[in-house]
């Protein structure tokens, strides 16, 4: 059993990569006192995690399935906290031309005619989920791929690693990008559409269903991740002079 101020939290994989948990959680036990145990997931795991009630909150970035947790009663609410954006990253030879492309689809559209080496999370992520939308929204399926598509079934950064070692293309969120160390030959290629856009949103377990989960240390939770600190941390985090994540938590 936790003890009293203590709470888990269920959060994605990209955002224990981003480093912002290691800015967020000290402050967060010197302001209110509370400790919160994270379990990095990711987000199709958490929301399992949410319904099974093993965890107190999540905070997780993919709406279809949040919206769908909450429509079957494992939350109480969704909160918007913060958002970054997904980039197409890739060998810098570029040799699928995704640079020139005007939008994410046709980008998609690029690596899969030319069969370039394309590396997937595979582990019904957010980031997965999103890359997969992704592809359907471009005209294609990836069951229907070869060899050239593979996936990673793993984290943000592992999937990185394995497609810094392949020379290949991969999806990620910025924050991962921006943190991750093993660069190799990959660049940025492609970013900016507006379908590329990433909010991260925090939802309160329902008590209904798990009696045990702790509804006022996650109420004082939220209040901190939608206050003037939290907006203030977000906001100043950066590497490399890069702000990772945008704050736009409103206050109900």
């Amino acid at each position: 059993m936790t003890q009293a101020g203590e709470i888990r939290l269920a959060v994605t994989t990209s955002f224990q990569n981003s480093g912002l948990s290691d800015v967020l959680l000290p402050q967060i036990k010197k302001d209110i006192g509370l400790d919160v145990q994270l379990v990095v997931v990711g987000t199709g795991q958490a929301l399992k995690l949410g319904e099974a009630g093993d965890v107190d909150a999540i905070l997780v970035h993919s709406r279809k399935a949040e919206e769908a947790f909450l429509k079957a009663g494992f939350g109480t609410h969704r909160r918007e906290i913060m958002y970054n954006d997904f980039i197409l990253i890739g060998p810098s030879a570029d040799p699928a031309k995704i640079a020139a492309a005007e939008t994410a689809a046709s980008a998609l559209q690029k690596i899969a005619a030319t069969k370039a080496p394309f590396v997937s999370r595979g582990d019904d992520s957010g980031t997965h989920k999103k890359e997969l939308s992704l592809w359907q929204a471009a005209g294609l399926d990836p069951a229907t791929f070869g060899s050239w598509y593979r996936a990673a079934g793993a984290g943000m950064g592992a999937t990185l690693n394995v497609a810094s070692g392949m020379d290949a293309y991969v999806m990620a969120d910025r924050a991962s990008w921006l943190n991750f160390g093993n660069k190799g030959d990959l660049e940025l290629l492609f970013a900016g559409d507006p379908v590329l856009f990433n909010q991260y949103a925090f939802i309160p377990v329902n008590p209904q269903r798990h009696p045990h989960v702790k509804t006022e240390l996650v109420a004082q939770l939220e209040d901190w991740l939608t206050g003037e600190t939290a907006a203030k941390l977000i906001n100043g985090y950066k590497i490399n002079g890069e702000t990772l994540f945008t704050f736009n938590a409103t206050k109900p």
